[in-house]
């Protein structure tokens, strides 16, 4: 929660700043049949009353679905290799040992690694048993919570390089504080 909350404050003061005044990559080349602006005024539900607007819906509803596809398809390849032929050791070995180095490399090398509920604790276990720290645990769970492959992957393919630079940092800069308070409290 925290680290939604710093997030979040973060971007506010960055807008706030004029960051981000047009974070989001033109996608579609093609258009919905509706108002110039989608944000202006009463939005019309009933797509499907008139055929222009239900063949807009098609065409967008297609390219939208392989738009997805392709970049959902990049992601799992990308995971699937990197769980596959990165071994646990090497981690354990890149992270072991307590300080701020194992912390901020837990960090980096967490980040790409999507780690839910049912993963993570064996994982973690495991790693530490091999010598990574508590704290660098901590950061390697946050991070492979806050950003995975596939959410990188879905980020970068809806915003500016900008926008996904910041995702990132933010990402990173809060596992690696969380690991390190965690550390302290340990």
């Amino acid at each position: 929660m925290a680290l939604g909350v710093f997030g979040g404050f973060s971007v506010k003061a960055m807008i706030a700043n004029g960051f981000f005044a047009d974070p989001v990559r033109a996608v579609s080349s093609g258009g919905c049949g509706c108002r110039p602006s989608p944000f202006r005024g009463k939005p019309v539900w009933r797509f499907w009353t008139e055929e222009p607007r239900r063949v807009a819906f098609r065409s967008e509803l297609a390219a939208n679905a392989l738009f997805l596809l392709k970049w959902l398809a990049l992601a799992y390849v990308l995971e699937a290799l990197l769980v596959t032929y990165v071994p646990a050791t090497l981690i354990a070995g890149l992270v072991g040992g307590d300080g701020v180095l194992p912390i901020v490399t837990a960090a980096v090398v967490g980040m790409p690694a999507y780690l839910n509920s049912y993963v993570a604790p064996p994982l973690l276990a495991g790693l530490m048993d091999q010598g990574m720290g508590a704290g660098a645990a901590m950061a390697f769970m946050v991070a492979g919570a806050v950003s995975s492959i596939p959410a990188m992957a879905a980020v970068w393919s809806l915003v500016k390089p900008g926008v996904f630079a910041t995702y990132l940092s933010l990402g990173l800069s809060g596992a690696i504080l969380a690991g390190l308070a965690f550390q302290l409290a340990v």
